[in-house]
């Protein structure tokens, strides 16, 4: 009997960290809908606009690595409540921000938030594979990304009826006050939902917090190491710093592509269709991510991981390519299916990476985490392109990215694999 409770205990407590996987691909994929709704509202350049991206993601590069030294000090349970109540502080922000409209606390909040978001993934995937059984530890960790792969499909959606009803941005628009004040409204409501969510989901695990201590308990005398030292060793690796460029470079152009997603659709030269329902388009492309995650697991089981991965890099090159080149409706639909192929990216460059690393698994997860950062940097570089020219041309962007990971995927290849015991699973949404 008392093993049973034991065991709904574990379960009841996979189940509510399992809800922060959902929360986080929840609240992440809303930044697309959110950088079309601050260019109109705000009337920004693209550049301007994709600055949201940019402080959202930067977010990666400066919290990583201090995420980890917290995590080693305080353990998980009052890691993961620092970082809910980080998350709250951000929604709390943005709630300011929309209510003075005042896109430098946009940014501010975006950043805070995210930071949370940071020191969550740090602390809660290694929880995930924890409770439980340690022989289904992997299954534990897949089935918790299964769900924050659910909350990027319907973030953009969500996100695109509260933010962007009425809101465009092409030349020769206008915003009306009504239309400028019903998209702050709603950049209110879905903030404030967020934040009283992530109230209660504290509030459950800081209760259940004896469950989920004893059931991790292994993993709580983990001792990693200190924040230079992983640095240190990280680049004295080749093979970190050259997976730490292709998730810099993966990020970066999955984000671009994303955050520019319902602007593309947008415009005359694509689909032309109002903004709005540009915005709820962006859904499939990040849908087209989860199914890809799925299939690409099967795929995985009878493929060499860099050969698959050489393949899916070519082919989201070529498909960067012909938007480029062709444009038109056709390349609209085109674009939305490049989330298909950057499915397993992450996961299959993180665990490339770390069969070939010469730094420890630790250093070489830390500098990768860390490399998220690319989400922050390229974005900006598209708005530029963007701003310059088109959303077409500055396509040829993410495909010099997608061009650079092709290469990634065939040199590892020719490289020697080190013998290590399972690779460390790997999430970012």
């Amino acid at each position: 009997m008392q093993q049973e409770r034991q065991s709904a205990g574990t379960t009841s407590a996979y189940a509510l960290v399992t809800c922060l996987f959902f929360a986080w691909g929840f609240i992440t994929s809303l930044i697309d809908p959110l950088v079309a709704a601050v260019k109109g509202v705000f009337s920004l350049t693209d550049l301007q606009a994709q600055l949201s991206a940019s402080a959202f993601f930067i977010a990666y590069g400066v919290m990583s690595f201090p995420a980890a030294v917290l995590l080693s000090r305080r353990k998980a349970v009052p890691t993961v409540i620092i970082a809910l109540a980080m998350m709250v502080g951000g929604c709390m922000l943005m709630l300011l921000a929309a209510n003075i409209a005042n896109y430098t606390l946009v940014l501010a909040g975006l950043f805070v938030l995210a930071s949370g978001i940071t020191i969550l993934q740090v602390a809660a995937n290694p929880l995930a594979a924890a409770l439980g059984s340690p022989e289904k530890s992997h299954f534990r960790l897949t089935f918790s990304q299964a769900f924050n792969s659910f909350g990027t499909f319907i973030g953009p959606y969500l996100g695109a009826v509260l933010f962007l009803k009425g809101v465009e941005v092409k030349h020769g628009t206008t915003i009306t006050d009504e239309v400028r004040n019903a998209s702050l409204a709603g950049i209110d409501r879905a903030f404030f939902w967020i934040a009283g969510l992530i109230i209660l989901i504290g509030v459950l695990i800081w209760a259940g917090r004896k469950v989920i201590t004893t059931a991790a308990a292994h993993d709580e005398n983990a001792h990693p190491l200190g924040m230079f030292a992983a640095l240190s060793d990280a680049f004295s690796s080749p093979w970190a710093l050259f997976g730490g460029l292709a998730i810099f470079l993966y990020v970066g152009a999955e984000v671009a592509i994303g955050t520019q997603m319902a602007l593309f659709l947008n415009s005359d030269s694509v689909w032309g269709i109002p903004l709005q329902d540009a915005g709820k388009w962006v859904s499939m492309y990040w849908g087209g991510a989860m199914v890809g995650r799925l299939v690409g697991s099967a795929l995985l089981t009878r493929v060499d991981a860099p050969k698959l991965l050489a393949a899916f890099t070519g082919l989201a090159c070529a498909m960067c390519l012909y938007v480029f080149a062709v444009g038109g409706v056709a390349a609209g639909y085109v674009a939305l299916c490049i989330g298909l192929f950057n499915s397993i990216m992450f996961p299959v460059i993180f665990t490339i990476t770390l069969e070939r690393s010469t730094a420890s698994e630790e250093a070489t997860s830390g500098f990768l985490c860390f490399s998220i950062v690319g989400g922050a940097a390229i974005p900006p570089l598209v708005g530029l392109v963007s701003g310059h020219s088109s959303y077409i041309f500055a396509f040829i962007v993410p495909a010099l990215c997608y061009a650079v990971l092709c290469f990634f995927a065939i040199s590892a290849r020719k490289a020697k694999v080190r013998l290590r015991d399972e690779p460390a699973a790997a999430s970012i949404h």
